[in-house]
């Protein structure tokens, strides 16, 4: 666990990279803001997409919620904070025929007092077996330092 100082930013060892120059997350006092969070692996491949023996791929949105929701677990760890900390979510669907299948998982995770929560639909995300995104707000006060 890393305690992050007033305005670090992180890229935490052990997740998927980012595609790009950013963070994972990044302090500013003692809010917590997570980048964009897909179900994408350490070894780019992506929970909730298999291909069967004739080649065809199939997305599964509860497996990828569940996947978003846990890296974004695994981020806050990271940091010294927790799923309970979140205060504010934005998700992005590819598809909104989708809603049913990610709303059920998010209920597995979250009650009417966790985060408050965007949803919207998006034309794509980074990659086309991407079927959800997540990005996030936590709030987790910085420990007092010793004088």
């Amino acid at each position: 666990m890393t305690s992050l100082p007033v305005t670090e930013a992180m890229v935490v060892a052990g997740k998927a990279k980012p595609r790009g120059r950013f963070p994972h997350v990044k302090r500013a006092g003692d809010f917590l803001y997570i980048s964009g969070t897909s179900s994408r692996r350490p070894d780019n491949s992506f929970a909730g997409v298999s291909v069967d023996e004739m080649g065809v791929t199939a997305l599964d949105i509860r497996v990828q919620t569940r996947a978003v929701i846990e890296n974004i677990g695994d981020i806050l760890k990271s940091v010294g904070a927790d799923l309970g900390d979140l205060v504010e979510t934005q998700v992005f669907l590819v598809n909104m025929n989708d809603f049913g299948g990610y709303n059920a998982v998010w209920a597995e995770f979250f009650d009417y007092d966790g985060p408050t929560r965007t949803t919207v639909a998006v034309h794509q995300l980074p990659h086309p077996h991407l079927l959800i995104e997540i990005k996030a707000v936590a709030y987790k006060p910085m420990p007092a330092r010793n004088p």
